[in-house]
């Protein structure tokens, strides 16, 4: 590329060559002002050293800090601190709305800040003594917390104001930013009170007033969001960190699954440029080098024979015939009301179908990435973090550390979908592995996209066999549902959460099923392979929301029901159920009339106490080719923090889960991943994204989670889309005509 460089004026110029040192993110804000004469005025991002932050912002205990998160400084800058990580799910916007809404804050003087490892304050308060961020928890359980600080924040400004102005409590009026006394017409911004408010008394927390819902001027407006750094070049990721002296690392990884390191020859990859040294490591081989490029380029060059005497060698269409036969025989009871198999038994009509699923990956844009500094007694991390208690606690005991000397560094995260929210913390203790090899030099590993494609973790892959029964009536009158699959959690600190042998991860959704079935049995058999298996966005339901809905409308067929007619007889004690249900069939316009070739399927799912309700168009070509038109998706998520935010959650969740139901799947082969980038490992192309509306329910209840409720629905939405035209079932992702 010789067609552009940077002049003496810090614009780019056409003809010269690219100066080797030029950021990635700088020329593409080139690019993006081109048509503004290839000139943009924007800050460059800020770079770490050992001893400064990027944050402008007061530290966690400077200015104003009434609690843990809340920082108000003499400049009048509010900064919100942030106890989940931000990964593109809108927690910055949506936590620093609660106290914005509480404090009577001006949105425009709000900074979002990562709140640093502590989980004696910083606790996810659904998880009880553990920092972290999962399981769309975010707003559910930082809800009245946040709105307290805030809150808190604000009756000790006003407290400031009355013992400067010496008016009344109940004169002080706060609104956008300012306090004010009318009566006088005395004003002062948070910044000029903010010295006095420090020196008085908290509150006591019973004496703090929270906001009616009649009363909100935040909560239920779709603001700003707080991490616009991600479009302007501002955002830190890890790899815009830079460090003194930082080595780069990359490591060669097992090709199969059980294999270890038996020999390797270093020579060549040692005399490679820029390669400073190469390291064993449990995992693989480390290379380590003064950049990306050159640890790559060396990496080709070591020379490793791999011990494979225990490694996997199986094949997926191995792998799922035998799930298949363990699926006909007994597993652990996950649910068993009333008399499932008696009833299925003796029924007018019994169906039954098997379901396939295959192993998942997560692929998000950002692949796996950390910074790692080891020194004799310490350890600091700056990475997008997302588990901060397990990872301090794995890294922690690698180094034989306490976990309070292991710092984490929270960046911006580029996706996660549960890939960075590790029992293990794989690529962390593998950082921690290559720099305690170096104490005192900092080490950033990068994982490429081939790495975690073929190194990493996968959602498991799965099959269910399901039977159901249908009496002379036409009611539905029993369920016997089997699933077969790698335990999540087995092996790892939460094991200890699995009872009777049920990991519940791996059923919800079917042993939660809400219809009323009088007689359903749900069991489950846990499987131990090789593969490496983590949550993958929505966890269980991304496998049980598809078995349950689209077997629920073979049934409605066999009953000669409408799909969404029973649905709603058989939720008849389930309200929010109803209400979504009702509200995404009504304006998808159920019931009307398509023209030849199209179709709508619905489907309903309850997942992380969030309702969704979507229904799916379709239309199929000739040759049985098909596109996914349209969706209308309800949701009920309590009270809606930003509805901007819940809409582009569901949107995107939407898109995620089209991608399994079209096109997503990891294969094995000998023990080993198939596909390795995305020109293998298919994802939602954009021609392929429908048209999508999103309706949110109003509602008083406590809000809920909306990361991951949007994906459950769709695929099994899609595939009843599909059986209305074809009149064919679907049981096997990603879907085949």
């Amino acid at each position: 590329m010789r067609w552009i460089n940077r002049n003496t004026r810090g614009h780019l110029q056409a003809g010269s060559p690219v100066n080797a040192q030029e950021s990635r993110r700088n020329f593409l804000k080139v690019i993006g002002g081109a048509g503004a004469g290839l000139t943009l005025a924007i800050n460059s991002p800020a770079v770490w050293s050992v001893s400064g932050s990027v944050s402008k912002s007061p530290g966690p205990d400077s200015g104003f800090a009434p609690n843990a998160f809340v920082r108000i400084g003499p400049d009048n800058r509010v900064s919100v601190v942030i106890k989940h990580v931000e990964m593109g799910q809108g927690t910055y916007t949506g936590l620093a709305t609660l106290v914005a809404e509480e404090l009577d804050a001006d949105w425009e003087q709000i900074d979002s800040v990562g709140a640093p490892a502590d989980a004696k304050r910083y606790n996810n308060l659904n998880w009880g003594p553990m920092q972290g961020t999962g399981g769309s928890s975010a707003i559910a359980n930082s809800y009245q917390q946040m709105r307290f600080a805030g809150a808190t924040a604000r009756a000790m400004l006003v407290a400031a104001a009355v013992q400067r102005w010496e008016v009344p409590a109940g004169e002080i009026a706060v609104k956008q930013g300012i306090v004010s006394h009318p009566g006088s017409n005395r004003r002062a911004s948070f910044g000029e009170l903010a010295e006095l408010a420090a020196s008085l008394p908290v509150p006591d927390k019973k004496s703090v007033r929270l906001k009616e819902p009649a009363e909100f001027s935040c909560i239920g407006r779709s603001l700003p969001r707080k991490d616009v750094g991600k479009t302007d070049g501002t955002a830190v990721f890890t790899q815009d960190i830079q460090l003194p002296g930082m080595l780069t690392a990359v490591v060669a990884h097992p090709p199969r699954f059980g294999a270890r390191v038996k020999r390797f020859d270093a020579k060549q990859a040692l005399a490679s440029n820029g390669v400073v040294d190469v390291i064993q490591v449990p995992s693989g081989i480390a290379v380590l080098a003064k950049d990306f490029w050159s640890a790559r380029v060396a990496r080709d060059k070591l020379e490793i024979e791999w011990d494979e005497s225990r490694a996997m060698s199986k094949s997926s269409a191995q792998m799922m015939a035998e799930y298949r036969e363990l699926a006909g025989k007994e597993g652990s009871v996950a649910r068993d009301d009333g008399d499932a198999r008696g009833v299925l038994a003796n029924a007018e009509s019994v169906i039954e179908a098997t379901y396939e699923f295959p192993y998942l990956a997560h692929a998000s844009m950002e692949p796996m990435n950390c910074v790692a500094l080891v020194e004799k007694d310490s350890c600091e991390i700056w990475n997008g973090e997302q588990f901060q208690s397990v990872d301090q606690m794995n890294i922690g005991k690698l180094l034989g550390l306490p976990a309070d000397r292991v710092k984490l560094n929270m960046l911006y995260a580029g996706g996660s979908f549960g890939r960075r929210a590790n029992p293990v913390s794989d690529y962390l203790v593998e950082a921690v592995e290559i720099a305690r090899a170096k104490t005192g030099t900092p080490v950033k590993l990068v994982w490429s996209r081939e790495d975690d494609m073929q190194a990493g973790y996968f959602r498991p892959a799965y099959v269910h066999r399901v039977r159901g029964g249908v009496d002379a009536e036409g009611n539905i009158v029993g369920w016997e549902q089997h699933i077969v699959g790698q335990s999540i959690l087995s092996g790892t600190v939460f094991g200890q959460s699995i009872e009777n042998g049920i990991d519940h991860s791996s059923v919800e959704g079917a042993s939660t099923l809400p219809y009323a079935i009088p007689n359903v049995r749900v069991e489950l058999t846990s499987t131990e392979e090789q593969v490496p298996v983590l949550w993958w966005r929505s966890v269980g339901h991304t496998h049980t929301a598809y078995s349950t809905e689209t077997f629920l409308d073979e049934l409605a067929a066999r009953a000669g029901r409408d799909p969404v007619a029973l649905r709603m007889k058989l939720l008849a004690d389930h309200p929010r159920w109803q209400g979504v249900l009702k509200l995404a069939a009504d304006k998808a316009g159920w019931g009307e009339a398509l023209p030849k070739g199209r179709g709508r399927g619905v489907a309903v799912h309850e997942s992380f106490n969030s309702y969704v309700a979507q229904v799916a168009e379709v239309s199929v070509a000739d040759d049985g080719s098909f596109k996914v038109e349209r969706v209308v998706c309800a949701v009920d998520c309590g009270v809606p923090i930003n509805p901007d935010v819940i809409r582009a959650q569901m949107e995107g969740g939407i898109g995620f889960g089209l991608a399994p139901a079209l096109v997503s799947a990891v294969t094995l082969r000998n023990g080993q991943v198939v596909e390795s980038n995305f020109h293998n490992y298919q994802v939602l192309r954009i021609n392929q994204m429908p048209e999508v509306e999103v309706h949110i329910v109003p509602s008083t209840a406590p809000p809920t989670g909306v990361g991951e409720p949007g994906v459950p629905p769709i695929a099994p939405a899609v595939a009843n889309a599909l059986a209305a035209v074809t009149g064919k079932r679907y049981h096997t992702l990603p879907i085949e005509t």
